[in-house]
């Protein structure tokens, strides 16, 4: 299904020249003649014309072609990694350009920001659930486009009007004669005729594959083992490395013995640099070996008394003062005070690392004058860049192959592990694989901010919100990772969730204080803001609900009037989970809503406390209104998974410091949700014709506040800080 990976060199502009009229005794022969067929070039957000080289023999453009065997091949601008991207995206060209799903063949990106753009974040990344969001009128528009070409080419060699030819199954036909032409017989003579402008998009009612269940086409190859990850790359004469790094961050290297690890069987070299060394060998079992054999004295530097509880106060203390104004609507302030009833709560949420299953890797073969380098990347173009400036040459001479991705929840939109894989490489003769054990990639992630949040409340007589005021300190990302994204002292990924709420709150007012960890790097984390914000946001309105004594959905959806989307899964999910209905002791259901990544959600989680105050959530109602679904599958597996990573980060996850060193390891200190653990999950799609909505991440923010808030339906305690204490859960004796 994934074709050969384009490489990094530059494209420049092609000016379009025009190919020779068709002619009736040479339209037979055109699949003969195409070469390499049908070159599309768009006017799109990430595509540029492409052209003819010379005569018939093209380039291949931004976006797509057609082979002279018919296949069509999308250049994908985003990655895969388990999102069902590469099913997804292909049913829109398929659906518009009149293929079956199997036609369409993939061939990664290379880096070219300007061409492969993502419109939607304004660089060329796979991120912030928009992939779908980003493609949806592109795609649709480049397939639409090229049948319409197709048709005029078929048009114009039978004399004949093109309203009377249809494109069906890779084939034009005129259907008053019967004749047929394949898309591999037109493609050179398409190529000819005049792009048209504004074609027009098939009505939904038309769709044949959008919105119908696909099988991923990835999961042949990725059954069968000949999917290609990162860590999977194996240029010839490659050599295995694996690093041990400050366990300080900033930390140096004062010393090192290595006279025991060169003695290891297999190793080749030990790379020393500032603050890690690297251990070279013939395969991972040799460098682990020698990495282990390693006497590392190390400079612990400025933060070697770091603790998670001195950056926790350093939060706490930056809420008592003002911050940047988010979001304000009436006048919270004058409206607290007069309020019938007022509420205070305070609420924190940890580090959290990615953990994915593909531990950080990159193949990197530095040469003198040039760097390849072979990785799984959310932004190849950052790992171009970070390349280029690591080895000292130009961004041409850094060729860049992306691979599959096992796990990236946002720690891949990061180029650190090229660019110390490019800092070992320049010290090593011949291509070197280095892999970061789990430790290391544990101990050395870019970790989801910990944030602090201080709100209060006012109700009404009748117990409905009057005033909610929120103000919370942490990092912003965005500040670091795309600066111009970043106004007026706040970001729109860190705030979101906090912000533009769906509940009709007549005075509302959130401020934000960017607080940066000191020596600790944040990254993007699966589902970023809203992960911290919803749990706070909706488990905030539940402690509304409860001081005034209703139904926390009832509660809910009498402030959802304005918003129907919202209400309309809020009452579907309710009504799935069968809430209200009589559970066990020390048994309860949760509930949460939430609008984040343009689309709306509602989880209901049914969660069993033990005496001894261990938790397991035992079933999960999802209700969601993504706008149009392209593929049903793909929204139930997206929702699913990212309900596990959501429960795994709401019982267990945390990054801890003391000394300056983060204290978990692997997965015994770092507990991934186990199979055994995992809930009976449903979920239930609301259908519209809304624009798609974004669902890689909002299944883990949602369900956060859905477990916390069963909680406290079964066992009366409410949890304002991350991941549950089982301690403060415990059944007095």
């Amino acid at each position: 299904m994934i074709i050969d990976h384009r490489t990094s060199e530059a494209s420049g502009r092609i000016q379009p020249t025009s190919a020779n009229a068709l002619t009736r005794r040479s339209f037979l022969q055109a699949g003969a003649a195409a070469g390499g067929g049908l070159l599309l070039s768009l006017s799109l957000p990430f595509a540029v014309r492409g052209a003819e080289a010379a005569g018939t023999t093209f380039a291949p453009n931004a976006f797509l072609r057609i082979t002279p065997e018919g296949q069509v091949v999308l250049t994908m601008p985003y990655v895969e990694m388990g999102q069902g991207t590469y099913t997804s995206i292909p049913m829109l060209i398929a659906e518009e350009l009149e293929l079956e799903l199997s036609q369409v063949q993939l061939e990664h990106a290379p880096p070219n920001e300007e061409l492969y753009v993502n419109p939607l974040l304004g660089v060329q990344a796979t991120g912030n659930s928009n992939a779908i969001r980003g493609a949806w009128q592109p795609l649709r528009q480049a397939g639409a486009t090229a049948r319409t070409m197709l048709v005029a080419a078929a048009a114009k060699g039978w004399n004949v009007d093109a309203a009377s030819c249809r494109a069906r199954s890779g084939e034009v036909f005129h259907e008053p004669t019967g004749r047929r032409l394949k898309y591999a017989e037109l493609a050179a003579h398409a190529t000819g005729m005049p792009i048209p402008v504004n074609v027009a998009l098939k009505e939904p009612k038309d769709f044949r594959l959008i919105g119908t269940p696909a099988k991923r086409l990835d999961t042949p190859a990725k059954v069968n083992g000949t999917a290609v990850y990162g860590i999977d790359a194996r240029p010839p004469g490659v050599k295995i490395a694996t690093l041990a790094q400050s366990p300080v961050f900033g930390g140096r290297v004062k010393s090192v013995d290595d006279a025991a690890a060169k003695a290891v069987n297999g190793v080749r070299q030990i790379v020393r640099l500032n603050d890690a060394v690297a251990v070279v060998a013939d395969h991972m079992g040799a460098a682990k070996k020698g990495l282990e054999a390693l006497v590392i004295d190390w400079d612990d530097g400025q933060y070697e008394g770091l603790s998670t509880e001195a950056i926790l106060g350093e939060l706490e203390e930056a809420t008592l003062y003002p911050g940047a104004v988010a979001q304000s609507v009436g006048d919270a302030d004058s409206a607290l005070p007069s309020a019938h009833t007022q509420l205070e709560a305070t609420y924190h949420v940890p580090f959290l690392a990615h953990a994915p299953m593909e531990p950080m890797n990159c193949t990197v073969h530095a040469r003198s004058d040039a760097v390849e380098i072979w990785v799984g990347t959310q932004a190849i173009t950052r790992v171009q860049a970070a390349a280029a400036a690591t080895a000292g040459v130009l961004l041409e001479q850094v060729t860049v192959h992306n691979h599959l991705i096992g796990g990236g929840f946002g720690r891949r939109l990061e180029a650190d592990g090229a660019a110390r894989a490019v800092e070992i490489a320049k010290h090593v003769d011949g291509p070197v694989k280095v892999v970061w054990t789990r430790e290391e990639d544990i101990q050395h992630d870019m970790y989801r901010p910990m944030f602090f949040d201080r709100l209060s409340a006012g109700l009404d007589a009748k117990g409905m919100p009057a005033a909610w005021k929120n103000r919370f300190a942490g990092s912003s990302i965005i500040a670091r990772w795309l600066p111009p994204a970043f106004n007026n002292g706040f970001d729109h990924d860190t705030t979101e969730g906090a912000i533009d709420l769906a509940y009709d709150l007549p005075n509302f007012h959130v401020e934000f204080t960017r607080v940066e960890p000191p020596g600790i790097p944040t990254a993007f984390w699966r589902s970023v803001g809203p992960s911290h914000n919803v749990f706070v946001t909706e488990s905030f309105m539940d402690e509304l609900a409860a001081a005034a004594k209703q139904d926390p959905v009832a509660y809910r959806l009498a402030l959802l009037e304005k918003t129907p989307r919202a209400k309309a899964v809020l009452a579907l999910a309710a009504e799935k989970a069968g809430w209200g209905q009589t559970l066990p002791e020390r048994s309860g259901r949760g509930v949460s809503i939430q609008h984040a990544f343009a689309s709306y959600m509602a989880q209901v989680a049914e969660v069993e406390v033990a005496k001894g105050g261990t938790v397991r959530v035992k079933r999960v109602v999802c209700a969601v209104d993504c706008g149009t679904v392209v593929n049903p599958d793909t929204v139930k597996a997206q929702i699913q998974s990212g309900i596990m990573f959501g429960i795994t980060a709401a019982l267990y996850g945390q990054i801890t410091l003391k000394n300056g060193r983060v204290e978990q390891a692997n997965f015994d200190s770092y507990q991934i949700l186990r199979m055994d653990e995992a809930p009976e999950v449903e979920v239930h799609i609301v259908q519209n014709s809304e624009s798609p909505g974004g669902l890689g991440e909002a299944g883990t923010s949602a369900i956060v506040p859905a477990v916390t808030n069963a909680i406290y339906a079964a066992t009366g305690k409410r949890l304002r800080q991350l991941p549950v204490d089982s301690a403060a859960l415990r059944e007095p004796q």
